[in-house]
């Protein structure tokens, strides 16, 4: 059985990922309101962002692990912005069939529109919030991230106490 502390802890975490859901939601939608006039959707412009992010070009596997997201709807969606020019395939020296992703300079020029219309919404967004708390959601963030890649904990029984 779990100590008081301990299950007021869960407790909290159950009442964070509540709310991680609704701020997701909120954000999906936000973003596609934000980039539709490019005739971009949140799902677009986030796999476009991994895609612009990386370091080099990338599998679509690992794109899609990275955003912790299922390989086939990334590979649906990469394949969907390779047909509007934004991305490219390139020959995968370590991988015969695992062709590697990149943007194009259509999808650069798209990914720069993006970013200018993001800025001023996030500084509105960022307006009288604390950038130290910030960081610190983060941070929280990123440590769930690490704990369910490691273990997700998860196998569809439910355990009581």
């Amino acid at each position: 059985m779990k100590s008081d502390a301990a299950h007021a802890t869960s407790m909290a975490l159950s009442g964070l990922f509540l709310e991680i859901f609704r701020a997701n939601g909120r954000l999906v939608a936000a973003g596609d309101k934000l980039v539709s006039p490019l005739g971009l959707t949140s799902a677009r412009w986030q796999v476009l962002g991994a895609v612009a992010m990386s370091s080099a070009p990338q599998p679509v596997a690992h794109l899609a692990g990275d955003m912790g997201l299922a390989r086939q709807g990334v590979q649906r969606i990469v394949n969907e912005l390779a047909d509007q020019g934004l991305l490219a395939f390139e020959d995968n020296p370590r991988h015969r069939r695992a062709k590697l992703v990149q943007l194009t300079a259509d999808g650069k020029a798209i990914m720069a529109a993006a970013a200018k219309v993001q800025r001023p919404w996030v500084d509105d967004l960022a307006a009288d919030l604390d950038a130290g708390k910030i960081a610190i959601a983060a941070e929280v963030l990123k440590a769930l991230w690490n704990r369910l890649d490691e273990e997700p904990g998860v196998d569809g029984t439910l355990e009581q106490d």
